[in-house]
């Protein structure tokens, strides 16, 4: 065997790796949102809706362009929601961000309930990442 490949091989090792621990904290972080969701019921937590509706919509700019998707909801101790988790829409590998729910507002499109935002792509790309525990 080349004394080469194992050289060639462990950048794809690695690679594997990271993809499989960033895929284990991003079904974590799905199961805890969804537990959450379950364990909040019909009672609204945000803007009217209910923690369910918030990880079902789309965060959107003021244009209607997607921003990202959110992943999970922040409650304080009364079970109010305070901030996202942000799938940043396009992001490679993905990107988590967080916003606070104040300044966002419900949109309706078709039979979709997403949130609106005076934020941009730039805007989105200058918060900091998040930290997924």
């Amino acid at each position: 065997m080349n004394k080469f490949v194992p050289l060639l091989l462990a950048p794809a090792l690695v690679l594997s790796a990271c993809n499989d621990q960033d895929d284990q904290v991003e079904d974590r972080i799905e199961t805890q949102a969804e537990q959450s969701a379950r364990a909040s019921g019909d009672a609204p937590v945000a803007l009217g809706l209910t923690e369910r509706q918030l990880l079902d919509a789309d965060i959107l700019a003021s244009d209607g362009t997607e921003l990202g998707d959110v992943e999970a909801v922040t409650k304080d101790a009364d079970g109010n929601a305070t901030e996202l988790l942000i799938e940043v829409e396009n992001s490679n590998p993905d990107r988590y961000v967080t916003t606070p729910i104040d300044g966002l507002t419900v949109t309706t499109r078709g039979n979709d309930t997403d949130l609106s935002s005076d934020m941009t792509m730039d805007d989105i790309g200058a918060l900091p990442d998040a930290s997924l525990q």
